[in-house]
């Protein structure tokens, strides 16, 4: 487990981060989410032993970073949002380097890279120099170089930026596959989706403050008001809100005074519940023609725009 304790991070005027405290669980794919200048790099590089915070602590299990950098950094794998590869070496040169650099013994380069390079599926890519890569083949190279000495704890800055739609899903079946070896990750991404479909925690950081943390499921609900359905009708839209507003287990009426088809209530309770409010607006005759619980990424989406409104994402 890695727990923040009390971080602050002071660069001159510009307070980064302030009185941060977290708990990220062993195994977890957790995501760091906030608008640009929240202070999650900032967070990544502390958690990373490569800036020491101005107070506070982190520990890894046992250890505090600032007592034993070297140790904590042997443990983790950084992959920084910016490539950072040597154009002119093929992407097995480009490893060679990186495993020399960690002190991997000649004898075992050879089957650690091919296995990584298995692993991210740039075996074809062997021999192909790095400046010849697509950008999301190099990015799958830097999760492979930061994968080179085998760490327990992988720390992903945008690590899908710039994949296409098949992309993003290979890679979160690879972080899935990476999480089933035991490894924990944290990943800092502005794209929920990333999130919503990769992460089973999250922590939602603001002006380097902490405003929420846990899983995924469990910040939408206390963040967006709880459980929300959606439904559509053809018609009588406004019998349909007052057969909602009466019955128990509809807790809000979004856009109560709308006359659209689309209707957005929140409720409470469980699946039989749900059962009941179907079944009530069909024996009224409410034509409905669709109806589902709203999804996680679109309440999340809601969380993160209300939590970010008057902040520049540019």
């Amino acid at each position: 487990m890695i727990k923040i304790q009390h971080i602050y991070k002071r660069y001159r005027s510009v307070h980064a981060l302030e009185d941060l405290n977290l708990e990220i669980p062993q195994g977890a794919i957790y995501g760091l989410i906030g608008p640009n200048g929240a202070g999650k790099t900032t967070l990544l590089r502390i958690l990373g032993a490569l800036i020491p915070p101005t107070a506070g602590q982190v520990w890894f299990d046992n250890e505090e970073i600032t007592q034993s950098p070297a140790a904590i950094q042997r443990k983790v794998g950084y992959m920084p949002d910016f490539f950072g590869v040597y154009p002119d070496l093929t992407s097995a040169e480009y490893l060679e380097f990186y495993a020399g650099i960690h002190g991997i013994s000649r004898s075992k380069r050879p089957s650690t890279i091919a296995d990584l390079l298995e692993l991210v599926d740039l075996t074809s890519k062997r021999d192909a120099l790095v400046e010849t890569l697509s950008r999301g083949m190099k990015q799958r190279l830097c999760l492979a170089r930061a994968l080179i000495h085998d760490p327990d704890v992988l720390l992903l800055d945008e690590p899908a930026s710039g994949f296409d739609t098949r992309a993003r899903m290979e890679f979160r079946e690879l972080l899935r596959t990476l999480q089933g070896m035991g490894k924990t990750i944290v990943i800092s991404s502005h794209i929920l989706l990333e999130l919503a479909e990769m992460c089973s925690d999250i922590a939602i950081i603001r002006a380097g403050q902490l405003l929420m943390a846990g899983d995924v499921e469990h910040v939408t609900h206390n963040l967006s008001g709880g459980p929300r359905i959606e439904l559509r009708v053809l018609e009588r839209a406004a019998d349909a809100r007052q057969l909602l507003k009466d019955m128990p287990e509809i807790s809000t009426i979004m856009d109560e005074n709308d006359v659209g088809e689309v209707i957005k209530v929140g409720f409470t309770g469980d699946d039989q519940a749900l059962y009941r409010i179907l079944a009530a607006l069909m024996a009224h005759d409410i034509p409905v023609v669709s109806f589902a619980p709203h999804r996680t990424i679109d309440r999340l989406e809601e969380v993160y725009m209300s939590i970010t409104e008057g902040v520049s994402s540019l």
